[in-house]
């Protein structure tokens, strides 16, 4: 019965080095999910940055971070535009 046993276990070991090296097919490619966020055309105000999101994904960046950046460029947008009205 071990006999049997380890026989078995041999085949599903050579089995599984075969499907190893891509001869019972290959797996097919990666698909990518992740959301993209809406980014307007053309010139960007402060309430554009405001309002983007982007997904969240283990291992990403820091989702606070991204957010205290996009709002800092949101007021330098909103300072450009407001000195470019005034000229």
């Amino acid at each position: 019965m071990e006999w049997v046993i380890s026989m078995i276990a041999v085949v599903i070991l050579g089995l599984a080095a075969v499907a190893a090296t891509g001869r019972l097919g290959e797996l097919p490619g990666t698909v990518t999910d992740t959301p993209q966020p809406h980014v307007p055309e053309g010139a960007l105000a402060g309430s554009d940055l405001r309002a983007l999101r982007f997904a969240v994904v283990p291992r990403g960046y820091s989702m606070q971070q991204v957010d205290e950046l996009l709002d800092r460029l949101a007021g330098q947008l909103d300072g450009a535009a407001g000195q470019s009205e005034v000229e």
